[in-house]
C-alpha cells in the first residue's frame, strides 16, 4: 500500500497518490530515488513513481494526470537530468500545476551543484547543446526548458552535495515532505478555525452585554462547531484510511459530529 507506480504499459496509477516524484531513472532509479521512495513509503505518504524504462518521444497521459493529481513534487535533479526530454516536459508541468494549482514543489541536488542546474552549466550544457542541435525548429521548447530549470533551481530545496549520510538526508527529506503535506491537509481547516474562534470571541462579548437564552445559544453553536474542526484537523494530522475511520460510519448517520 502507500505507492503508486505506472506497469510498462504506461497505465494510469490505481491507487490516489499525494507526492510525484521525477527523476532521471538512470542516475538515481535504484540508490538516492528509490531509497527516498521507501522512505516515503515507510512514513504511510502515498507517492507515485514511474517504473516505465522504455519511453516514447512525448510525455503519456497518463503521466500528465499523475502530475495534476499530486499535492507535492518533489524532483530529483541529478548530473543527467538536463538529459532526457522526458523529464524536461515533466519539469514544465510540475511548474504549471504550482501556478494553476497551488502545487508544492520541493527540488532535490543529487550530486549536482544547484547553480548548474539553475544557469545550464556542467553537463546541464552539453545537454542543452544536444537539444539545441536536435531541436533547431522547437527553440521555443528549449527556451521553455531554460525557464523551467531556472525557475525550480530558484526554489527551496536540499542540497545533497554537501557531506552527510545519504542515509540521514533521505529521512530529513522524507519528513520535509510530510510535514508540508500536513500543512497542506489542514491549512484549510486552520482558516476555518480562525475565523470561528473570532465569532466565539464576538459572540460572548455580546452575550455578556445581552444576556438571553438565544444569544447564549448561538456562543454555544460556534464554540461546539470549533471542536469538531479541531477534531477534524486532529484526524486528518494523523493521516488515517478511511477503513481505520469504518468505526465511525454508524455514528455519522446519526450525527454530523465527524466529517471527514
Amino acid at each position: 500500500m502507500a505507492w503508486s507506480s505506472s506497469s510498462s504499459s504506461g497505465t494510469a496509477p490505481q491507487e490516489k497518490h499525494d507526492v510525484f516524484l521525477s527523476f532521471r531513472g538512470e542516475d538515481t532509479r535504484y540508490t538516492f530515488t528509490g531509497h527516498l521512495h521507501a522512505s516515503l513509503t515507510r512514513l504511510d505518504v502515498n507517492t507515485y513513481i514511474d517504473y516505465n524504462l522504455q519511453r516514447g518521444e512525448e510525455i503519456s497521459s497518463s503521466l500528465l494526470k499523475a502530475i495534476e493529481d499530486a499535492k507535492l513534487s518533489v524532483i530529483v535533479f541529478s548530473k543527467n537530468y538536463g538529459n532526457s526530454k522526458w523529464c524536461l516536459d515533466e519539469l514544465v508541468k510540475i511548474l504549471e500545476c504550482r501556478r494553476m494549482r497551488g502545487q508544492i514543489v520541493l527540488p532535490v541536488f543529487y550530486d549536482i551543484d544547484p547553480s548548474h542546474v539553475r544557469n545550464q552549466t556542467g553537463t546541464y550544457a552539453e545537454a542543452f547543446e544536444k537539444h539545441e542541435r536536435n531541436l533547431q525548429g522547437q527553440m521555443h521548447k528549449v527556451q521553455k526548458w531554460r525557464e523551467a530549470l531556472k525557475e525550480a533551481a530558484n526554489f527551496s530545496g536540499w542540497d545533497c552535495s554537501v557531506t552527510r549520510m545519504e542515509s540521514e538526508v533521505i529521512d530529513k527529506i522524507a519528513n520535509d515532505v510530510l510535514e508540508k503535506l500536513n500543512r497542506v491537509y489542514v491549512g484549510d481547516l486552520d482558516q476555518q478555525i480562525a475565523k470561528l474562534e473570532k465569532l466565539a470571541e464576538l459572540q460572548y462579548l455580546f452575550y455578556t452585554k445581552i444576556i438571553t437564552v438565544e444569544n447564549l445559544e448561538k456562543h454555544s453553536a460556534t464554540v461546539q462547531r470549533l471542536t469538531e474542526l479541531k477534531m477534524e484537523r486532529s484526524v486528518r494530522m494523523l493521516r488515517l484510511s478511511p477503513d481505520m475511520l469504518s468505526h465511525l460510519n454508524d455514528s455519522k448517520r446519526n450525527s454530523n459530529y465527524f466529517d471527514f
